[in-house]
């Protein structure tokens, strides 16, 4: 069965897109540690990280620098941490999260629970950072 990220992929489950290529993915998580934490994936579902072929592993790595970057323009923060966990679901994913401290970057913490609203007007702030960076 797909995984959730796939059917993102797919556009049968709507996301927060903040930017794609042809191989990689960049959205929002909506259960986000802090304001603006981003999840980024290859459009192909692959399990482990490590599983992921080193060409597509260097494109991924290559995306989430540029999507950080845009984060880091739009939303207010120190630096941009770099997580990669891959217990929660089964597709490889990078998580960019803005930090202002460590504590930013503690998974075990209670999520946000921002509206739609929120989560675009997010969405729309880092895009336009995407758009200014990549032109």
């Amino acid at each position: 069965m797909a995984s959730i990220f796939t059917k993102i992929v797919n556009g049968d489950i709507p996301s927060y897109k903040i930017a794609e290529t042809d191989n990689c993915l960049a959205f929002l998580d909506v259960f986000p540690l802090v304001k603006g934490h981003t999840l980024v994936i290859p459009k192909q579902e692959i399990d482990y990280i490590f599983n992921v072929d080193d060409y597509l592993l260097s494109e991924l790595h290559v995306f989430s620098k540029k999507v950080a970057h845009a984060i880091e323009k739009a939303i207010p923060c120190k630096r941009i941490g770099v997580a990669v966990i891959g217990l929660e679901v089964p597709h490889a994913h990078i998580h960019l999260v803005p930090l202002n401290k460590v504590g930013d970057l503690d998974f075990s913490k209670p999520k946000l629970t921002p509206t739609p609203e929120e989560l675009k007007q997010v969405q729309e702030q880092i895009r336009q950072q995407w758009t200014i960076i990549n032109k």
